[in-house]
């Protein structure tokens, strides 16, 4: 359906990948993976138009509809929920307009014969014929049916796009692709914005829907779900699997140990061969062999061994000064938008070392209540942070607030202080910005590049309160687990909004579950917490919520 042929993309003197072709088929539901700056959004850009390549080509019938959900987008303000996400029906409106403004030209002409009036009646026909030919359900009821499976709810269809956050105005862009019924859907990361209901909604809508789908996911379960074939981006080229990401892990460690062993196998061929040349190189009765085994090295192909990604991301928050024994005491917080109450009479007392998720539907007021403790807006109540206390805020659109223009070594000069100045290569290095990538500006960064610097930040100036509002999106697998690692580590306080089940287990050891205007703390990690409620996973949470 789509053919990818010798794409090759260089960027800033750099290949990100060379000679590039695969083809996506009739119902591939394809996951697009590599380590974060491979070119995976760069190869989803290509496909969907956006951007050209250096060479190589893409080929897609003129019949053949894609359909584009970047990382980050913001909907056009002025217009209401509904009246967006109708937008998806557009294209049909105006062909239907179309039909009765030819067909009102052909009721008064009467030059029956000519070649225009014939040219007219072909381009009804043909119109009427595509028009009628598509599924034209109800569109009002399959626009309600996807934005009520994506989290909306019905009072939520007359309020202006406006009203809602940049995840939100994600969703209603989710909404108009999935309406369009496009032959080919190319998802970037389109679970970062998702509560884990909508996420369900979303899996089962992709598997029955029957449409190919190329993904960049880094959450492991919805891979896993969805995906039928596996494309690894990986020092300029690519593997395909024709399985899911669990198959392709085992897939790939057993191609991976094939290499090392061939890759030692040539190096001691490598050494025999020079050994020999060596030894023999001035002896008459041997200048034959020798010439021979010279002319093999040159000509010879070497092993390559596909990086591993094994950078030495070491995360290490610096030791956190004592803050008083309760750094967030809460008594009787509410707030509430106009008639609408996102949670009333919060008590709650967070001691000195807690770790606490923070759970619940998307809409519930866990980031509400992050925003007040920060007190970057009004509530009703008494919020008391207690002595001494110092936080790292690590919010939804952190990576997106970052200076564009500046490099990545500016954006950390900019606020380091003090003893952290002499580490700051070592810093750089482990976060995987080593050498030249020092030097690159953000806006070339990926978003999983992004949230590393962001997360950098937080390291250079002391804590002892870590709040982090879904810290985990656009991070790739490897880093997540690094990053989980550090957090366990931190001897503060933490508090991490997440929807992630692997990132929590093991990590946190309270839950704030949020839910029906109210808060209810539960004195026990994610997984205890789960296994009280009868629940195999954090959707069923949600879903009860």
């Amino acid at each position: 359906m789509v053919s990818v042929d010798g794409l090759t993309v260089e960027f800033g003197g750099t290949t990100l990948f060379a000679d590039v072709s695969f083809v996506i088929n009739e119902k591939d539901r394809i996951a697009l993976m590599g380590k974060n700056g491979a070119g995976k959004s760069t190869l989803l850009k290509i496909l969907a138009g956006l951007r050209e390549p250096t060479r190589g080509t893409v080929s897609v019938p003129r019949d053949v509809v894609i359909a584009y959900l970047p990382q980050h987008l913001m909907t056009e303000d002025g217009r209401t929920v509904f009246e967006e996400a109708a937008q998806a029906f557009a294209p049909l409106h105006a062909m239907e307009e179309e039909i009765e403004a030819l067909n009102r030209e052909l009721e008064v002409r009467s030059d029956y014969d000519s070649d225009s009036y014939m040219a007219l009646i072909e381009r009804v026909s043909a119109l009427s014929e595509k028009f009628y030919s598509i599924e034209s359900v109800n569109y009002e009821a399959a626009v309600e049916k996807t934005l009520r499976g994506l989290g909306f709810e019905r009072e939520d269809f007359p309020r202006p796009t406006s009203d809602f956050s940049g995840g939100w105005r994600m969703r209603i862009e989710l909404a108009k692709l999935l309406l369009r019924k496009p032959d080919v859907l190319l998802l970037d990361e389109p679970t970062n914005h998702l509560d884990i209901e909508s996420i369900q909604w979303l899996e089962d809508f992709l598997i029955e829907s029957g449409q190919a789908v190329v993904v960049i996911s880094h959450d492991r379960a919805f891979v896993d779900h969805i995906t039928t074939r596996t494309i690894e981006v990986t020092m300029g080229r690519i593997y395909d699997y024709k399985v899911n990401y669990s198959s392709y892990l085992r897939l790939r460690q057993e191609r991976r140990e094939q290499q090392r062993k061939a890759y030692e196998e040539q190096r001691k061929m490598i050494a025999e061969t020079k050994e020999f040349i060596e030894r023999f190189k001035g002896t008459y009765s041997k200048t034959l062999q020798v010439q021979s085994r010279v002319k093999m090295l040159e000509k010879l192909k070497l092993v390559e061994v596909d990086e591993e990604d094994t950078s030495a991301l070491r995360l290490r928050f610096p030791p956190s000064p004592r803050s008083g024994s309760y750094p967030v005491v809460i008594e009787g917080v509410s707030k509430t938008y106009g008639d609408h109450v996102v949670f009333r009479n919060v008590n709650l007392t967070i001691e000195r070392g807690d770790k606490i998720a923070f759970v619940g539907r998307n809409g519930e007021g866990k980031s509400t209540l992050v925003k007040c403790i920060m007190n970057e807006i009004a509530y009703e109540g008494t919020l008391t942070l207690g002595h001494n206390v110092m936080i790292g805020y690590f919010a939804q659109n952190q990576a997106s607030l970052l200076d564009e223009n500046l490099t990545v070594f500016q954006t950390i000069d900019d606020i380091a202080r003090g003893e952290i100045r002499e580490r700051m290569k070592d810093l750089l290095g482990a976060f995987m910005f080593g050498g030249e990538n020092s030097a690159k500006k953000v806006k070339q960064l990926s978003g999983g590049e992004r949230t590393r610097l962001a997360i950098l930040r937080l390291l250079l100036e002391p804590i002892n309160l870590l709040i982090l509002d879904e810290p985990t999106n656009h991070l790739d697998m490897r880093t997540k687990d690094v990053l989980k690692q550090a957090l366990v580590d931190f001897d503060g306080t933490l508090i991490v909004v997440s929807h992630d089940r692997d990132f929590l287990d093991g990590l946190v050891t309270k839950v704030y579950e949020f839910g029906h205007q109210r808060v209810v703390e539960h004195l026990e990690d994610i997984r205890a917490f789960m296994r009280r409620k009868k629940m195999e996973s954090l959707r069923e949470i949600e879903r009860k919520s």
